[in-house]
């Protein structure tokens, strides 16, 4: 039988929905003011009477009716009709914290947004903020709660708990000096997907288990050789103890997926105790494999990359990156300024095109415009160098928004689906490959569309996406934002065979988002890119002489 909590959620679900519906205001409001009375009721409604209920304050016979009503059927007849009408995502809405009816109504209406992934994903991109009622601030606390709400299924972006966790590891070794301490696990692999931080260390258990109360620390389970607690309240965090001799060992150990130790037939080959990793592959007379490749998928193959295997500090340009000409929070010369500072050589500017209504996408006229003034940029900032792009959608047939005689204006396009995400596999590839064989292409932008932990991209099979790109000589973005990493890395080595370009984007909506490129480089590396074939490591020059010759064969085809 339904408890007091899921009867009061049902109440107050339905007075959100009467609000966002504008019902009698009278009726939703007395609904809101039952449920907050009936929390203080600790005997079940369900041994309660009806005239015990009619004397608790603000209950009135329509609510006392939807109580009995949903203790016979688990709901009531007008929370149904509003649910029958109501898309399931803006339910969801509703239970984010601090969003309320009036909130909720406006995103779905004005901003045609109707689930939650399409929320965070239009919050992330600053859409919200010049909205009546929202804010920066809104639109922060938006982001907190809804990355919140899905953390309860126990995975976290790598990304989120990354500066945390190395917090915490440099905290143990200013404390443990002299110790080995290393992360091992998923997150030494850097998977883009965390369960746990995981901590190998020669430190003494006791001492760590002192060091852990005496910084307030909850230690949930102590165990033999093993220490579980939290970082942060919520990141789960096992320290593993070993000693001296064991720990080159156990660190190996702890590190591989149980996928590579079984392709490396481990357990009939283990590492020997004054071996280093490095050792331990060449007596095996294997590649040295990076500790983030090891996943047991591709690592061992005889083409699969060896070294320069491309590094963060490599990256020279900044490319699909968005300004307040779309949607962005900072302006064309803020964004260029701002790479230059960070002594990037070349910034490639994508605001969103005319069909992205949502994003103050350009119209001809306006991208006409921008375009005049990244010229004058460019001869104050030279040599630093602002190439003219754009973000195109791709529409619901294929084909690009812009006309060729806009399109062959511009330097580069980013070509990318943003609508009617819904679709069968032929669809999308349907839309896919007419975008990839337009001529003026000259990166897909995040092919699936995905959002990690959030919602799973449109199926596509990548090996035929991939051989279409390298058929119609189209870079693959790999969108570098943690919540995106798509393509996905276990890709790259299939495309960097297919002599396919790979192209680290931020997707930037405002200058911090530069910093996203880290994650896709660590995401890159996973996947074995190379520093050749990574278009933004392109030095200026080279990467002009990329879309000149880009340029000139799409002036043929077209």
């Amino acid at each position: 039988m339904i408890d007091n909590a899921g009867i009061l959620s049902k109440l107050s679900l339905y007075a959100k929905l009467a609000e966002l519906y504008e019902k009698n205001p009278f009726r939703y409001k007395a609904f809101s003011t039952a449920a907050f009375n009936l929390k203080k009721v600790k005997e079940p409604y369900s041994e309660m009477s009806k005239e015990a209920l009619l004397a608790i304050q603000g209950v009135g016979k329509s609510v006392v009716d939807a109580i009995n009503e949903i203790i016979a059927t688990d709901t009531f007849t007008d929370l149904q009709e509003l649910l029958e009408i109501t898309p399931e995502g803006i339910v969801q809405m509703l239970k984010i914290k601090g969003l309320g009816p009036k909130k909720v109504s406006t995103i779905w209406h004005e901003l045609q947004i109707d689930t939650v992934a399409d929320l965070l994903d239009a919050s992330r991109q600053n859409r919200l903020v010049e909205v009546k009622g929202f804010g920066l601030k809104t639109q922060a606390d938006i982001i907190r709660a809804i990355e919140f709400s899905f953390t309860a299924n126990g995975k976290w972006h790598f990304a989120r708990m990354l500066e945390p966790a190395t917090h915490f590891l440099e905290g143990l070794k200013r404390t443990f000096i002299g110790s080995q301490i290393e992360f091992c696990g998923e997150f030494r692999r850097q998977c883009e997907i965390i369960e746990k931080i995981e901590i190998l260390t020669t430190a003494s258990q006791l001492t760590v288990q002192d060091y852990l109360q005496n910084e307030n620390y909850e230690i949930l389970n102590n165990q033999e050789n093993c220490i579980q607690t939290l970082v942060l309240g919520q990141f789960p965090l096992s320290i593993f103890f070993t000693n001296e001799l064991k720990f080159n060992k156990e660190l190996f150990e702890k590190t591989g997926s149980s996928a590579h130790l079984e392709s490396i037939e481990y357990s009939n080959n283990p590492m020997d105790l004054k071996e280093t990793e490095e050792e331990y592959y060449h007596r095996r007379k294997l590649n040295f494999v990076l500790p983030e490749q090891r996943e047991g998928l591709f690592e061992l193959e005889p083409d699969f990359p060896k070294e320069e295997f491309i590094e963060f500090w490599q990256l020279k340009g900044v490319l699909h990156n968005h300004t307040t000409y779309s949607d962005g929070l900072n302006t064309l010369e803020e964004m260029a300024e701002f790479a230059k500072s960070e002594k990037y050589e070349y910034l490639g500017i994508c605001d969103h095109s005319k069909s992205a209504g949502y994003a103050n996408g350009l119209s001809e006229e306006r991208l006409l415009l921008q375009m005049k003034e990244i010229d004058a940029l460019n001869e104050k900032m030279a040599p630093f160098k602002i190439f003219k792009g754009v973000e195109s959608d791709i529409l619901n047939d294929g084909r690009l928004d812009y006309p060729d005689d806009i399109l062959k204006l511009l330097d580069f396009v980013v070509a990318s689906i943003h609508s009617n995400l819904k679709m069968n596999q032929d669809k999308a590839h349907e839309r896919l490959i007419k975008a990839i064989e337009n001529p003026y292409t000259t990166i897909l932008g995040h092919p699936t569309g995905r959002l990690l932990l959030i919602r799973e991209g449109y199926p596509i099979d990548h090996k035929y996406i991939i051989d279409a790109c390298a058929a119609n000589q189209v870079v693959i973005e790999l969108n570098a934002h943690p919540y995106r990493l798509d393509i996905d890395w276990r890709w790259i080595y299939y495309a960097q065979n297919k002599g396919v370009m790979i192209s680290i984007n931020p997707d930037a909506h405002e200058k911090s988002g530069y910093h996203d490129m880290y994650f896709g480089t660590l995401a890159a590396r996973k996947g074995g890119l190379l520093t050749s074939n990574t278009l933004n490591a392109l030095n200026r020059e080279s990467f002009e002489a990329f879309l000149e010759k880009k340029k000139r064969k799409s002036m043929n085809l077209a």
